[in-house]
């Protein structure tokens, strides 16, 4: 029998990411936006939420309809230099993480290094085999199926035997097309068809029967 293999998102599945860092990066996004395109804060932030809208991730419309450099966007964005007083500690995650039968990665549309600085801020960046970022998945950004199809190929798994984590209901619709049991990390109660099960924290992950 194959191994599971669990798949987590990282900005507000293992971490609260909304509390500090969001609205830290949503502002430079913005003003990135502004100085590339010229556009006034109000067009650029409208801009901004558009294209997450539409594509799950405002760089895949960058990318596709102004011509920006997917990298530099990264860089700039993510800086945060004020990191570590921006992650918040999750108690006890390390040993859920630990003790979790099965495979383990993370998928996330954050790039690479910042992934990286919040696992290890977290203390848990070597509790998973891969962290598949937006670069790895050459920028066709959650909920892209084709990014899904690159993390699999790269798992070398089929996705019946996955079970996805995730704060997004698009990429767990995608998930689901995809034939993953899905967890929607949430507080909110009523979960939509497509989601397996709903749980208010990752550390809840023991009391379900996967």
């Amino acid at each position: 029998m194959p191994s599971k293999v669990y798949i987590f998102d990282l900005d507000d599945t293992l971490h609260n990411a909304s509390a500090h860092i969001f609205p830290v990066m949503n502002r430079a996004m913005t003003q990135y936006i502004m100085a590339e395109l010229s556009m006034d804060e109000a067009a650029a932030h409208a801009l901004r939420q558009h294209y997450w809208q539409v594509y799950g991730a405002t760089l895949k419309g960058l990318i596709r309809h102004h011509g920006v450099n997917a990298h530099h966007f990264l860089k700039e964005t993510h800086a945060l230099t004020n990191l570590p007083s921006m992650v918040i500690q999750v108690k006890r995650m390390r040993h859920l993480l630990r003790q979790l039968k099965g495979r383990k990665c993370v998928f996330t549309n954050a790039p690479r290094e910042y992934a990286i600085r919040v696992l290890q801020l977290l203390g848990i960046d070597d509790c998973f085999e891969l962290v598949f970022s937006v670069e790895s998945t050459r920028f066709h950004a959650k909920p892209s199926v084709r990014g899904f199809q690159m993390l699999l190929n790269t798992l070398n798994v089929n996705a019946r035997d996955c079970v996805m984590l995730e704060d997004s209901l698009p990429a767990l619709m995608t998930a689901k097309r995809l034939g993953m049991r899905t967890i929607w990390v949430s507080r909110t109660l009523n979960k939509p068809n497509f989601v397996n099960y709903r749980i208010n924290s990752v550390l809840a992950l023991t009391d379900l029967r996967l």
